[in-house]
């Protein structure tokens, strides 16, 4: 069994069918909810408990119950509450179950998944990455539908003049200046720009 904070190992196997667990962090109550595959959610706080749950299994197909979650996604939610805590930690071991994801939008998401802690790229450099060179808003649309926030980085996207850009959580562009923050990025203000 991993320990909170290292990854899963190819031994560790799904043990729920369907499941969702809410959880605290430094930010709020978040949500997890997962497959016999793989993370098939993360969820952002919401206002309250009822909305978080709510927009996270909005899209997961198949009826998931709430439950004690199965070792691989323990240590992604370790991870992603030590993260969150300000701790610079990786979470490329958590595998995703993106078998409802568009292609284009898997291949954001990988490349969305390359960037570290405390590092920022712009929409046009992960459009790059993902093989879609001159797909920058595309990009920004396939990051704004992400069922995998925190997991998926799209907090740490930015718009290639230096401003945040969108971010479709609850909060908006202040949420996601508030992750960027607790990660040690500090971006300019709208005065700082001109």
């Amino acid at each position: 069994m991993p320990t909170a904070l290292s990854p899963v190992t190819a031994s560790d196997h799904w043990t729920a069918a369907h499941g969702f667990l809410l959880f605290d962090t430094a930010i709020g109550r978040c949500g997890v909810a997962w497959s016999e595959r793989g993370v098939v959610g993360v969820q952002l706080p919401e206002v309250d408990d009822r909305r978080t749950a709510a927009r996270l299994l909005a899209n997961i197909p198949g009826v998931a119950r709430e439950s004690p979650p199965p070792a691989a996604v323990r240590a992604a939610v370790d991870c992603i509450v030590a993260l969150l805590s300000g701790e610079a930690v990786d979470l490329s071991f958590v595998v995703l179950d993106t078998d409802r994801v568009p292609v284009f939008d898997r291949r954001v998401y990988e490349a969305a998944r390359l960037i570290p802690p405390g590092a920022t790229r712009t929409y046009g450099e992960v459009a790059h990455l993902a093989g879609a060179r001159r797909e920058a808003r595309a990009v920004g649309q396939a990051l704004g539908r992400n069922p995998f926030a925190i997991v998926v980085p799209c907090h740490r996207v930015v718009a290639a003049d230096g401003r945040l850009g969108g971010f479709s959580a609850h909060g908006g562009a202040e949420t996601k200046r508030r992750l960027l923050a607790i990660e040690g990025v500090s971006l300019p203000t709208a005065a700082t720009l001109f």
